[in-house]
């Protein structure tokens, strides 16, 4: 079943996220997700630079698509004018590829100041003007493409603020809901209590919010966390498990579980961050039961 049909019927959704590799095959990647096919409805591959090497993303898509995993493009908006952002949703749409997920960039570093701290805004009046041209099948340019092109588009939200979300935040959710978002995926979720919060603002927009659980191996994982991504972002409680726990991945697979659990009755899905953890995936996923 494609995504886009799981979410409009309503099924709690398991996708997960990797890096297009950078120092090794694709096929390497693709092998060690082998052992999830069928038990997660999308892998999401996300864009990146190491040294001034760029991971192929597309054709970590194409070699997903075909080991019947279903690929989920996820790109950038911020550092992307309409040209590149079209070259890359049309190659996209070439490779087969169905669904997209966008931000404007990676986390930012946090700060005291709502401009600082890590939030997802996409660009919204870019991207609605380059997916109107190639649903239509014309770029913004206005030539003829070779098909018309269209996406299941989820859009990256910030939801750490709980019932205080500030209204940028929301005023950023609704312009994402008029340009047809299929779905809006969170900042990685540790408190469930709070997201709840979130979730009731959240659900004036009737859009499918899908929860991203990071997969914690250590307790310096935690802490580097809150140290260069956001300060409290890991709750304490999480890292004193992780550094008492005689067998760490016991205690890393327990809170993935109660996290997920948690989120079960509250939202329509989870994204899951592996850290290079994919040949573990399966294990998380048998203990939390999902598939």
């Amino acid at each position: 079943m494609k995504l886009k049909e799981a979410l409009q019927k309503k099924k709690f959704v398991v996708t997960s996220e990797v890096q297009a590799p950078v120092d090794q095959e694709p096929e390497d990647l693709v092998r060690s997700l082998s052992q999830v096919r069928g038990r997660v409805d999308g892998v999401s591959l996300s864009e990146v630079e190491f040294e001034g090497i760029v991971g192929d993303t597309i054709k970590t898509c194409e070699l997903l698509n075909t080991n019947q995993l279903e690929p989920i493009y996820q790109t950038t908006t911020r550092d992307k004018n309409r040209l590149q952002l079209q070259k890359d949703l049309v190659d996209a749409h070439s490779a087969g590829i169905d669904n997209l997920l966008v931000f404007t960039e990676d986390y930012r570093i946090t700060g005291d100041s709502l401009q600082e701290m890590m939030f997802f805004h996409v660009d919204a009046g870019k991207l609605q003007s380059v997916l109107e041209h190639i649903r239509q099948g014309q770029t913004v340019e206005g030539d003829t493409l070779d098909s018309k092109a269209d996406f299941l588009v989820g859009s990256g939200v910030e939801s750490s603020w709980g019932k205080n979300v500030p209204d940028l935040e929301m005023k950023e959710m609704e312009e994402m809901t008029k340009l047809g978002t299929g779905y809006f995926l969170t900042t990685p979720i540790f408190d469930v209590d709070q997201f709840a919060k979130f979730l009731k603002q959240a659900e004036t927009f009737n859009v499918p919010v899908i929860a991203e659980v990071m997969i914690l191996r250590t307790a310096g994982m935690a802490r580097f966390l809150n140290r260069h991504i956001k300060s409290g972002m890991v709750p304490e409680w999480i890292i004193q498990k992780l550094t008492r726990a005689p067998n760490r991945q016991k205690a890393s697979i327990e809170i993935f579980n109660d996290i997920v659990t948690g989120l079960k009755d509250l939202c329509q899905g989870v994204h899951i961050i592996t850290i290079g953890a994919e040949e573990n995936l399966k294990l998380y996923l048998d203990a939390a039961k999902l598939k």
